[in-house]
């Protein structure tokens, strides 16, 4: 892997994100981020504001402000979040950029023309009360297959099923409440989705063994029940319009009926996937300007999207499993489409020798819930970024979310558990191990790594059993298992505590100075070791540690067989403020009254 593309699931605009959100996207496409980076490889990851659609549309009103302002605020505030989290991105877009709207209207008008889009006319909800067309996410009602009471037009929130909004029961307008809505025709471009099942399949059977068990079994799930054209237009004012003006005729010779299409936008399902590419645009031109070069003639981003230049590139996403159809039905229908062409008889041809990248390697992630319930805002339910970060320092929540990470099956956050984890692991295990060698060397060797002695037997097997670990270590990041990763990083911490306890450097130098010597020297560089295996995990707490050490930040993902001995001797080391603080019985008390606990009601959002 010479160049990795790493992206996670657009976080929507609309509101400050849970920890779910974090769980199932931005920080484990962080922690893969960060190990790549580290073993040097040439790592890009994007990540964005998905700004489009009903939501936005609703929250800017309430807020009494344009969409436009909306967005540019929650944006700050959003990335203001991410980065006190530790999120590396190397570009946090917007789905709102320039570039996404020319890239959504070229993608739009490509397929059109190769004979992948048509125009239809639909029965849509009009409302009397608002004097408008809904759509989808503007109609509410009950889900005819769970019965979820707060269903949306376009996907039930409580059982996953896609939906129309006629399929609902009962439905009601969500701008006014109102239920005065009637059935009438509007016309919309629908992306013919059916086309590609075929080739669908075969690229994702093609996966199986190599993607999680539940994106394919979703993707296939949906082919099997029969892939659905996918209306890709929307009656809203906010959004990338459709401008069909100046397309050319589809293979039929039939041109878009571009006044029809005049007031139209395009779904933010369409655009949205589209923003990974644009937002890897919105990088180069930013990096183009800061260099002192015209963005418009750059064309950095098109080597990490388009071959031949991308041949070298593994690209990963990082999603929840709701995400899932559209990133393996959806967007690769766009993909593929734009790189092929259908004539009138049907036949597929390619249409030029740079096709667009799709996914390699796709991480999908169940729920984390709350108690077993849902995050609400509304409910008062969980805990939200902003207000964890009040809370304790970012670091105590990486290590909990990528060590519970729901990867196999849902989680679940309890704070009785989170409290005993991080207690336990950050506290016990790191946190005590750094700070007695540290101290201990500040007291007995004037704070310097000390020469002299040689290593014994009890050396070589810590060295064996370290060696062995780490590839296991770097085994699972690799592979993107993130819970097994956490439990081996935490037994190589166990290693060094076991260390220090067999070789008792406190009590050699009574009587063997050189041996505790040869103690203090080794656990200091497992000190040194471990700032660099956490740092992908803990970024905070491995910076201070590795500076406590001498060591430069962030360091390189130690090769297979590199000797265990990392700091010269003579070095000068301080021990840091406690790394981490025991959480205590009376704070998880007050966040229980604050957030809920196990008395909360597990309902949907």
């Amino acid at each position: 892997m010479s160049r990795i593309l790493i992206t996670s699931a657009l976080p929507y605009i609309n509101g400050i994100k849970h920890l779910g959100t974090l769980a199932g996207s931005m920080l484990p496409a962080d922690v893969y981020a960060r190990f790549q980076r580290s073993r040097g490889h040439e790592t890009l990851y994007i990540c964005a504001t998905d700004e489009h659609g009903t939501p936005t549309e609703l929250a800017a009103a309430e807020a009494g402000v344009a969409p436009a302002d909306f967005c540019a605020d929650m944006h700050r505030v959003q990335y203001d979040l991410g980065r006190r989290f530790g999120l590396s991105w190397d570009h946090f877009g917007r789905s709102s950029s320039p570039q996404n709207h020319r890239l959504t209207q070229r993608f739009a008008q490509t397929l059109w023309e190769s004979g992948f889009i048509e125009e239809r006319v639909t029965q849509q909800v009009y409302s009397l009360a608002d004097k408008r067309f809904l759509p989808d996410r503007y109609v509410i009602g009950t889900c005819p297959h769970c019965g979820y009471e707060a269903a949306r037009g376009d996907q039930c929130e409580n059982c996953t099923r896609v939906l129309d909004p006629a399929d609902l029961i009962h439905p009601r307008s969500a701008i006014s409440g109102s239920t005065e809505i009637e059935i009438r025709g509007s016309k919309h471009l629908f992306l013919r989705q059916s086309l590609f099942a075929e080739k669908l399949r075969g690229w994702i059977e093609g996966k199986k063994g190599d993607w999680p068990l539940l994106v394919t079994s979703i993707a296939l799930k949906w082919l099997d029940e029969g892939l659905q054209d996918r209306g890709i237009t929307r009656d809203l004012a906010w959004g990338v319009p459709v401008n069909a003006m100046d397309w050319g005729p589809n293979p039929d010779g039939v041109l878009p009926d571009a006044a029809g299409l005049a007031e139209k936008v395009f779904y933010v399902w369409f655009d949205a996937p589209i923003e990974y590419i644009a937002a890897t645009w919105e990088w180069a031109d930013a990096r183009a300007q800061e260099a002192g070069r015209d963005p418009a003639s750059d064309a950095e981003w098109e080597r990490w999207w388009r071959l031949p230049e991308a041949a070298d590139v593994t690209y990963v996403e990082f999603m929840g499993k709701d995400n899932v159809p559209f990133h393996t039905v959806g967007f690769p229908c766009t993909l593929i489409g734009a790189n092929e062409r259908r004539d009138a008889e049907g036949r597929w041809s390619g249409v030029n020798n740079s096709p667009w990248k799709l996914v390699d390697e796709l991480k999908g992630f169940n729920w984390l819930d709350y108690y077993g319930g849902r995050f609400s805002t509304s409910q008062g339910r969980g805990v939200f970024m902003d207000a964890a970060l009040e809370l304790l320092a970012p670091d105590y929540w990486r290590w909990w979310l990528v060590a519970n990470a729901p990867e196999s099956s849902d989680s679940s956050f309890v704070w009785e558990q989170f409290q005993a984890q991080v207690n336990a692991d950050l506290a016990d295990v790191l946190g005590n191990f750094v700070n007695r060698i540290l101290k201990f060397t500040e007291t007995r060797f004037e704070g310097v790594v000390p020469d002299g002695g040689e290593a014994g037997p009890l050396e070589q097997k810590l060295g064996i059993d370290v060696a062995a670990k780490l590839a296991e270590l770097t085994g699972y990041l690799e592979d993107r298992e993130f819970r097994k990763s956490t439990t081996a990083l935490r037994q190589l911490w166990v290693l060094g505590n076991q260390y220090l306890t067999e070789a008792a450097p406190w009590t050699a130098m009574k009587t063997d100075p050189a041996r505790a010597a040869v103690a203090v020297r080794t656990g200091l560089n497992l000190v040194a070791l471990f700032a660099k295996l956490s740092e992908p995990f803990i970024p905070f707490a491995a910076e201070t540690i590795a500076l406590a050490v001498g060591e430069d930040f962030p360091g390189r993902w130690p090769e297979p067989g590199q000797p265990l001995e990392i700091l010269p001797p003579g070095r000068k080391v301080q021990a840091p403020e406690v790394l981490f603080r025991k959480i205590e019985d009376s704070q998880v008390a007050e966040w229980i009254a604050r957030f809920g606990g196990a008395e909360t009601v597990a309902e949907p959002a």
